[in-house]
């Protein structure tokens, strides 16, 4: 998350991010079976743990305290959400669905996206994580905040769960910043997938800019019902202020270059956003289940010139 603080902000500016992280958030198992569906065909010898599983956050953990910006970072404990921070984004009736469901021993809510035993009080840190990230902006203690957390949230939608998502981070945290004054917020989601939950929840809202660049996937079932198409402009007082950037297969480096100077650039600047919230989704890298091929050399861009946008203060 960015806040609009330092004119000019850099990496070198900046010098410190602070890093919001639970331990408890791990206990969310998304169990093994055949990529995301959490069953065994009964004739594998090894099933696949589910893309969504603790060891990508425990890595990234790891590399965070062990790694070179490790004397950079200052390490913050978050802090569940109550219930009712979560009716800012999602209807109540999502709210008590997924409470019901907690206390029912959990279940399958769409295509590979199960709420198990331990996955609701992991979902409240992720959500409260998150909120801890912004308000830590908001009270003027940092410049850059990241909350590493998990479960994901871009994908959940203010009255339904999807994609391995159940509460909506990012958008819990936009709305946040809006309640506390903030004016304008802009959202970059650059996950590999379409930030649909995000973008349906200030769909029809002139104070949050959404823009995601993703692959050109298109709607995958009734939990997902946005094609991420650029016609998805918005509704309303909203129409022009969601900015869908689809990618073809096996976009790299120079195409996200491209894409992000050419039209998140100028579409930020024209805006002029307070707070920036970046979703920071990294399975558009090529190394991840994803069809695309991105390297360090668009990430690095990204990290360089994202803090020149405006008065900055981060949350990733």
């Amino acid at each position: 998350m960015a806040d609009a603080g330092a004119e000019g902000a850099s990496s070198s500016t900046v010098g410190q991010i602070d890093v919001f992280w639970h331990e408890g958030m791990l206990k969310h198992d998304t169990g093994n079976g055949v990529f995301d569906t959490g069953m065994d065909p009964g004739f594998l010898e090894v099933l696949e743990k589910h893309p969504e599983n603790s060891d990508r956050v425990k890595n990234l953990v790891s590399i965070l305290k062990r790694g070179p910006i490790s004397p950079y970072i200052s390490w913050h404990l978050g802090t569940p959400a109550k219930i009712p921070e979560l009716f800012s984004f999602h209807t109540p009736e999502y709210i008590n669905e997924l409470v019901e469901v907690d206390k029912e021993g959990g279940k399958q809510l769409c295509g590979g996206t199960f709420l198990n035993p331990g996955s609701w009080d992991a979902a409240l840190l992720a959500a409260g994580t998150t909120l801890s990230a912004m308000k830590h902006l908001l009270n003027g203690d940092g410049k850059v905040s990241y909350a590493l957390v998990r479960p994901p949230g871009h994908h959940a939608q203010p009255s339904q769960a999807d994609g391995y998502c159940f509460l909506n981070n990012a958008g819990l945290a936009v709305q946040l910043a809006l309640d506390s004054g903030c004016k304008k917020v802009a959202v970059i989601d650059i996950d590999v997938h379409y930030g649909n939950g995000t973008a349906e929840g200030f769909y029809r809202s002139n104070k949050v800019l959404t823009i995601s660049l993703h692959m050109n996937h298109g709607s995958w079932g009734p939990s997902h019902p946005q094609s991420g198409s650029v016609d998805e402009l918005g509704e309303g007082e909203g129409y022009g202020f969601n900015l869908n950037i689809p990618l073809p297969n096996g976009t790299g480096d120079k195409g996200y270059v491209h894409a992000f100077n050419e039209l998140v650039v100028p579409s930020i600047q024209k805006f002029g956003p307070d707070m920036i919230v970046l979703v920071l989704g990294q399975d558009s890298n090529a190394v991840s289940y994803s069809i695309f091929a991105v390297g360090n050399l668009y990430f690095d861009h990204f990290s360089i010139l994202l803090p020149s946008l405006c008065r900055l203060e981060f949350m990733l």
